[in-house]
């Protein structure tokens, strides 16, 4: 009655009058199968990554910690499974999290030495007018 490799758990059904068997001994037992979802490996973040945003190794060593979820998983290892997802997921975490602050004092960075040699430029254009006038 129950799919192979899920243990069936038993439980009593007491003080429901409704359709039970009379009589002492006679209980009626109802099974609830529980599918756990597996655990993640982040396989694809972790290959993003390495492949894009590689700060520190960060996405090397996210990418490790994937494929040791996915042999884990292939095991059977569920625990396992799930500590090396969750470093990888962490990992991937921390080179997003980094990639994305260089960026952005990147894109700050570059916009102050546009605007200052902007400024620069024009502070000259009109000196040499003046002077010339």
């Amino acid at each position: 009655m129950n799919p192979q490799g899920y243990p069936s758990a038993s439980a009593p059904l007491q003080g429901v009058q409704y359709g039970q068997p009379e009589g002492p001994g006679m209980v009626q037992y109802t099974t609830v199968n529980v599918v756990a979802e597996p655990p993640k490996d982040h396989i694809i973040w972790s290959i993003f990554s390495f492949v894009h945003m590689n700060p520190c190794c960060l996405g090397l060593a996210a990418l490790i910690h994937s494929v040791k979820a996915r042999d884990r998983k292939m095991v059977g290892d569920l625990e396992g499974a799930r500590h090396y997802g969750s470093t990888a997921r962490s990992l991937n975490i921390a080179a997003t999290v980094l990639i994305c602050l260089i960026v952005l004092i990147f894109i700050i960075v570059y916009s102050v030495i546009v605007g200052q040699i902007s400024s620069s430029i024009h502070r000259s254009s009109s000196y040499d007018y003046n002077f010339r006038g």
